[in-house]
């Protein structure tokens, strides 16, 4: 296709990196060098997660007093962050000067 299009001098419609037309970059030897380098680190990280230092039942529940001290403290922190609760009531209770006693 692209043959065609030089040999009839047509050109690429747009721009020629974009598109569904687009002209096909060129595989350089840096590029499938960078490919296996990524495939060697992948494949290596593979090796390593399939041999987990823990056994899955060393794993099991192993940090649950760390994860709920830090749940606590940080339950602490939202706390402290808050205002104490309001009631309107408090704001109101001036109004109740001029209220005569019913019997």
């Amino acid at each position: 296709m692209f043959l065609t299009t030089v040999l009839f001098r047509k050109r690429i419609p747009g721009q020629q990196w974009i598109g569904k037309y687009r002209r096909p970059r060129v595989v350089t030897l840096a590029m499938k060098q960078a490919m296996i380098r990524r495939l060697e680190i992948e494949a290596e990280n593979e090796y390593w997660l399939s041999r987990p230092y823990l056994t899955r039942e060393q794993e099991y529940k192993h940090n649950t007093e760390e994860r709920r001290a830090r749940w606590e403290a940080f339950k602490s922190r939202m706390r402290a962050r808050l205002p104490e609760h309001r009631y309107i009531s408090d704001d109101l209770n001036h109004l109740n000067v001029t209220r005569k006693w019913t019997t």
